[in-house]
């Protein structure tokens, strides 16, 4: 994987985050901050600009979402299960991503994007409800845009040492998924409380037709 992003930076970036979010699990916690560290400098001979490594990240993991939604609508679970194991999906995992759906629904698709394994295969189950593909596309964007800035600053900001977020990436990571999950469900439930002050006051606001339509 070094060789690849160090080789070819955006371009490798792109498809490996394509494949983490088709389904193969290829972890994005090893290649944002890798990305994040070309950008710094920190491999020699490797030159990226931080933010076409976040460009190449976010539209490698839309582009891969889409093919796992995709896969799900019109191909369905059965096959999913059948055929899944042969390029290293476990079932379990499916199953993790398909609880969060049941329980979440479409906003699943928003905040699991930030959660390790089930933001890998959250497009699936999405496929099988048949959640629309511009809504889909929607929320899968806004839902790995700070995932994936995230990973990708931490490894410019730690440049040579990267390799830690490597090392030791499942504290590190759970903990940016749990703020970033925090901050996400806020501006949800701000905007949702925003709404409905905005219906009240406009429902407040308008004039009253029965005293309009009274006989004089």
């Amino acid at each position: 994987m070094q060789h690849l992003i160090t080789t070819y930076s955006y371009l490798a970036v792109f498809f490996l985050m394509l494949a983490e979010s088709a389904c193969i699990p290829i972890p994005s916690e090893l290649i944002m901050p890798l990305g994040g560290a070309v950008a710094a400098g920190a491999v020699a001979g490797a030159h990226a600009s931080l933010v076409g490594i976040i460009v190449a990240g976010v539209a490698g993991n839309v582009v891969g979402s889409y093919i796992a939604w995709a896969v799900g609508r019109y191909l369905g679970q059965p096959v999913v299960l059948r055929w899944g194991s042969r390029i290293g999906v476990r079932q379990h995992e499916i199953d993790r991503a398909t609880a969060w759906f049941d329980r979440y629904g479409l906003t699943a698709v928003l905040v699991g994007r930030c959660v390790p394994v089930v933001r890998t295969f959250i497009s699936l189950p999405a496929g099988w409800a048949g959640v629309p593909a511009l809504r889909f596309g929607i929320y899968t964007t806004l839902g790995c845009i700070p995932w994936t800035v995230a990973l990708a600053v931490a490894g410019y900001e730690l440049g040579g040492n990267w390799r830690s977020v490597d090392n030791a990436f499942h504290g590190p990571t759970y903990i940016i998924a749990g703020i970033i999950v925090v901050v996400l469900v806020l501006a949800v439930v701000l905007h949702l409380r925003r709404r409905r002050r905005t219906g009240a006051h406009a429902v407040r606001n308008q004039p009253d037709r029965t005293r309009e339509r009274e006989p004089r």
